[in-house]
């Protein structure tokens, strides 16, 4: 993953997003193409255009905050927008040894006991742990249920984005796949702004280019996205249709990796459903009959 190209593709992707008119700038149709000018970024910006043009070529090493700043406000990035311009700023501030692709690493990450039990002790929804890359990597039991059509690769951790893309049950268990989808490549983009030189990354990021034309033109976009809390439909193999809420929460003690509780509206059909789930995790039963 060159990072020169990285900031280029991601500064050009949003300057084309933004028109002179949400910029307040006089709207001229002669010779225009979609989007804004480098020279109108720059002016926004308050740099001249040849500096603006030097940070568009991917040269952002040694760019001040305030520069940074500006150049977000004049693209109108949001937060997320914003904290990955600064991911990428940092990296090309970094050493040649950080530019450097990292070893793989060899020893898999494993969940400290008082994880395990904290995860053991949420039963009323499913909760696991994922990286940057979208692995999972430690489960609740209930979880591990939820997720029960995840496929496994030797010691390979089950990981969500490859599940979506490359998996054709993923369409029926999400049931707002397109939904889920861009929201699985702009959590990966973010990934790539903090940590751009890992090699697992670039084989995950690499494989599913190669094998989903799905994957590689959202991967294209450049979006990127916080993923905290909302809520997602699925339909689960053994009890059917779920509406469940989630929220995500960064790990203080592990950076990089992130917490995630599915739960249920309280007296629905979906809390229900968990409860279902719940009594088949524990004493598991043959999925339903469909012939």
């Amino acid at each position: 993953m060159n990072h020169r190209e990285e900031v280029r593709e991601f500064l050009v992707s949003r300057r084309a997003k933004i028109t002179p008119q949400q910029a307040g700038l006089p709207v001229s149709s002669k010779g225009r193409v979609p989007g804004l000018r480098r020279s109108e970024v720059a002016a926004l910006a308050d740099v001249s255009v040849e500096y603006y043009a030097k940070l568009e070529r991917g040269n952002l090493a040694g760019v001040s905050l305030g520069v940074l700043e500006a150049v977000a406000r004049a693209l109108q990035l949001d937060d997320a927008e914003r904290t990955h311009l600064l991911h990428l700023a940092q990296t090309a501030d970094g050493s040649d040894a950080l530019a450097r692709p990292r070893r793989r690493t060899k020893r898999q990450w494993t969940a400290h006991p008082s994880l395990q039990w904290t995860l053991d002790a949420i039963t009323a929804g499913p909760a696991f742990v994922c990286n940057g890359r979208m692995d999972l990597l430690a489960t609740n039991q209930l979880a591990r249920a939820f997720y029960c059509d995840l496929p496994t690769a030797g010691q390979r951790p089950p990981n969500l984005a490859r599940y979506a893309f490359l998996d054709p049950a993923a369409q029926s268990f999400y049931t707002d796949w397109e939904q889920f989808a861009d929201q699985a490549v702009a959590i990966l983009r973010i990934q790539a702004g903090r940590d751009p030189h890992n090699r697992d990354f670039h084989d995950l990021v690499g494989e599913l280019c190669t094998r989903s034309e799905a994957f590689g033109s959202r991967w294209a976009g450049h979006n990127v996205r916080r993923h905290g809390t909302g809520a997602k439909r699925f339909h689960h193999p053994v009890v059917g249709d779920l509406t469940l809420a989630w929220e995500g929460l960064e790990m203080i003690a592990a950076p990089g990796l992130a917490l995630t509780v599915y739960t249920a509206e309280p007296g629905s059909p979906s809390e229900e459903g968990l409860r279902l789930l719940s009594s088949w995790a524990a004493v598991p039963l043959a999925p339903p009959s469909t012939g």
